[in-house]
């Protein structure tokens, strides 16, 4: 069987431990992958960190700088979990050194650097992936196969939403997500981007937009140290201004005609993690709530008059993906679960050289949707979005 060599790069931040930890476990949860994995190069800034990683994981190779991961000749995917700003330098890297790419979203900052990488990736001919992993759960596969088998008809109009409150108090401290040097697009890429995913992987292609993006706390505390999800700082004595939009909110219209409305934010109070949409058809619709994170709510003009309405379905084992991990329905699948099925996706990908939503050049049209959303915020008018 093959073995497909990784390198991780920003493996001790949130999102690099998802992978790594993703990467481990393969083998026992999808038995039938067709290639195994082997982690040979663990990369973050934090030495001290890394090191007690590696001797977790068993991993050979560690180091503060991903160049000399890139430049291995026996590694195959190139995993990028560093922060914003890296990803399109790591990833063109990865591409001209031939290697299949799997980079955290947002996928860019800018539509011109999306353009090139889509350009290089099939230049190289490797399988690329980026992390919108939420439409990866089975529910969403089957909200997409309930809407391409035309049953809820043509999508007029749908709303979608996905808010935290991280940042919902001034109190909680400044972190690289809220420096624009960082993170160009703020929670517009962090956040934003999610919702996009669901747009594109559901509905369809954005036509053109309207936003706004404002920042609303200017300053934060700082506090050496400080992650993603503090919330209280205790006495802080310095402070950082925060470059980078704290929500959104948009309105846009699709090539096919339908509207929307999307919204999200980081400083909604007391909603520790919200996700939800509505997409309404000529047939019916369908909505879904993350808090029942495996049942969508469909509803349809062709049942019987006097017994229309929203039906439960509770997503089971009739679905592969979610058969890896459970025998019965509504048991649920948490965040870290989805990731692994995503990371089980890209070593099928990469082992049956077969490229599945979303690849770079699927990316590219949420980066457009996201840079959209930033110009109109600055042009305070429409705009036409980059496909």
């Amino acid at each position: 069987m093959k073995t497909i060599v990784v390198a991780v790069l920003g493996a001790c931040g949130w999102m690099g431990r998802v992978h790594s930890n993703a990467y481990s476990g393969l083998a026992r949860q999808f038995p039938g992958l067709p290639a195994e994995v082997r982690i040979k190069w663990l990369v973050d800034a934090d030495l001290t960190a890394v090191t007690k990683a590696a001797k977790a994981l068993q991993v050979e190779n560690i180091s503060d700088s991903w160049e000399a991961a890139i430049a291995d000749p026996e590694v195959d995917l190139i995993d990028i979990c560093l922060p914003d700003k890296f990803h399109y330098q790591a990833a063109k890297a990865a591409l001209l050194a031939g290697k299949h790419v799997y980079c955290e979203k947002p996928f860019t900052d800018t539509n011109e650097e999306a353009d090139e990488l889509v350009r290089l990736a099939a230049e190289k001919g490797v399988i690329t992936r980026v992390g919108h992993s939420f439409p990866i759960n089975p529910a969403h596969q089957l909200a997409r196969s309930l809407i391409q088998g035309g049953e809820i008809g043509e999508i007029t109009m749908f709303r979608a939403t996905q808010h935290v409150d991280t940042h919902g108090s001034p109190d909680a401290p400044f972190i690289w997500r809220l420096d624009g040097e960082q993170a160009r697009t703020g929670i517009v890429g962090d956040t934003g981007s999610h919702v996009f995913s669901f747009i594109d992987y559901l509905v369809g292609e954005v036509d053109e937009l309207t936003a706004h993006c404002p920042v609303i706390f200017e300053t934060r505390p700082y506090v050496a140290g400080a992650v993603y999800g503090q919330v209280a700082t205790g006495a802080a004595t310095e402070t950082r201004t925060v470059t980078n939009p704290d929500l959104g909110m948009v309105i846009c219209r699709t090539k096919s005609g339908a509207v929307g409305t999307i919204d999200f934010s980081r400083i909604a109070t007391g909603k520790r993690f919200m996700q939800r949409y509505e997409i309404y058809g000529t047939k019916g619709s369908i909505t879904y709530d993350y808090d029942e994170i495996t049942r969508l709510n469909v509803f349809k003009f062709s049942d019987p008059a006097g017994q229309q309405g929203f039906r439960a379905i509770d997503v089971g084992p009739e679905q592969p993906d979610y058969a890896s991990f459970l025998p019965l329905p509504n048991f649920g699948l948490g965040y870290n679960e989805i990731k692994t099925l995503e990371v089980s996706k890209v070593i099928e990908s990469i082992a049956l050289n077969r490229p599945a939503w979303p690849t770079f050049a699927d990316a590219k049209r949420i980066v457009a949707l996201v840079e959209a959303s930033m110009a109109s915020h600055a042009s305070r008018q429409w705009e036409r979005v980059h496909n």
